[in-house]
């Protein structure tokens, strides 16, 4: 595959993997972080750098918005269910 082809498909790629998340609300940010080690947050970083690299103005809440779909707030409020005790265990032992 030559560069652009291959930058078509990494960023198809990214939009299928945000759909998926989007489909998939109920997997909170701490389980993806106890299974994979990177949570929608962590995209939202990932983002702003990658933009802030290529000289693009941006900031957090706006690649919040990207990742989430809508803005972080709302997703929150809709979405993001209160961490158990052993979620947050496992996530600490993690950060050992």
């Amino acid at each position: 595959m030559n560069l652009e082809k291959t930058t078509e498909v990494e960023a198809a790629v990214f939009r299928r993997l945000l759909a998926h998340l989007d489909a998939n609300k109920d997997v909170q940010n701490i389980d993806l972080m106890n299974l994979a080690g990177f949570c929608r947050n962590c995209l939202s970083k990932w983002y702003l750098a990658e933009a802030e690299q290529r000289d693009e103005t941006i900031d957090y809440n706006q690649a919040q918005t990207v990742i989430y779909g809508i803005p972080f707030s709302e997703w929150k409020g809709k979405y993001q269910a209160e961490a158990t005790a052993e979620q947050l265990a496992r996530f600490n032992e993690k950060q050992k």
